[in-house]
């Protein structure tokens, strides 16, 4: 999928509406203006959301607009705390302060996981290095590393080039604490975009680059970038959907969100469109590059969003090394919705 395509239809269309209601209009159904559902936050999720928003809006026959951003999971969910959009994509769970932060300004959500991500470590494809272990990642993103050359971390006499997801970004948050320990603990010394086709152009068109992103960009940019299989103890396990798929890439696979606005959920409109989405995300992940869930998990949500059963299933924190099976059959800890 050209995520770059999707990725200008979507900044177009978050320009020329920007409604999060119905809006009033002349009696006519003909001249009312269509009503928007607006969609923003994590990268990494957004090209699900964008190709599902595709999708979807050739069903309406332009009764209802989908606006999708991309300003990173965090600043996402804090848009979506002040009720400035209906849905955030997030490549993480909702943190304890965003839960605390939704429930002061009596926002209500709806826990949606729709696809299995592999954070994907890469590097130029004239670079050697074609496999790195868990501490050698940390050697190189750890807070105050010195690393800058290939050859201090057991490979080529190359000066190094970082690039990765800023402060924003999900993903951020969770490679730091799956390699370092402690979320969002990193060196700064690198080249941040809440972008992630950014990182692919950083590492394409530099010899000594190395990145970290969601799998779907990897998949997309193959021909230009090498991914590296990463050593978590029992040898080296390269990114790809088998791998997610079967537990053995760890521990940079993790499962990606949407959280819905539950009172948003009331609306027809939003309602068809995330019914939608849940119907359509198995297809649509792995198209992109993503790992579907079962079958059985999507049934499980799709009832969860007609229901609008609030909550998370997560504690307020990720679960680092978490195999599908595992996310899928955790406990979704339920509070009543405010009618």
């Amino acid at each position: 999928m050209n995520t770059q395509f999707f990725k200008a239809l979507s900044k177009a269309a978050a320009t020329s509406v920007a409604a999060l209601a119905l809006v009033s209009g002349p009696a006519s159904a003909q001249t009312a203006a269509p009503f928007t559902i607006q969609i923003d936050g994590s990268s990494t999720v957004f090209p699900i959301s964008e190709a599902v928003a595709e999708g979807f809006q050739q069903t309406t026959q332009g009764r209802i607009r989908v606006a999708v951003g991309e300003s990173g999971s965090s600043a996402g969910l804090r848009k979506f705390c002040r009720g400035e959009i209906h849905i955030a994509d997030s490549s993480r769970p909702i943190r304890s302060s965003e839960m605390a932060t939704c429930a002061a300004a009596g926002i209500q959500y709806v826990e949606i996981p729709v696809a299995f991500d592999g954070v994907t470590v890469v590097v130029h494809p004239s670079n050697p290095v074609r496999s790195m272990t868990v501490a050698q990642l940390r050697q190189i993103w750890a807070p105050g590393s010195r690393v800058s050359n290939f050859n201090q971390v057991g490979g080529p006499n190359l000066a190094m080039q970082l690039y990765g997801p800023g402060s924003a970004s999900g993903t951020f948050e969770y490679f730091t604490e799956a390699v370092n320990g402690t979320a969002r603990s990193s060196r700064t010394d690198y080249t941040p975009s809440e972008d992630d086709n950014v990182l692919v152009q950083g590492v394409a068109n530099n010899p000594g680059g190395l990145a970290y992103f969601g799998l779907a960009y990897y998949e997309e940019n193959q021909s230009r970038l090498h991914a590296v299989a990463i050593d978590n103890g029992n040898g080296p396990v390269a990114p790809s959907q088998a791998s997610v798929r079967d537990g053995s890439y760890q521990p940079l696979s993790r499962p990606i969100f949407i959280y819905v606005n539950a009172a948003a959920l009331r609306r027809p409109q939003v309602q068809q469109f995330v019914q939608y989405y849940i119907n359509n995300a198995a297809t649509v992940s792995e198209r992109v590059g993503y790992v579907a869930l079962p079958q059985a998990a999507y049934a499980t949500y799709l009832q969860r969003a007609q229901r609008r059963q609030i909550g998370t299933a997560f504690g307020g924190r990720a679960v680092i090394g978490a195999t599908i099976e595992q996310v899928v059959g955790r406990r979704l800890v339920q509070t009543p919705v405010s009618e």
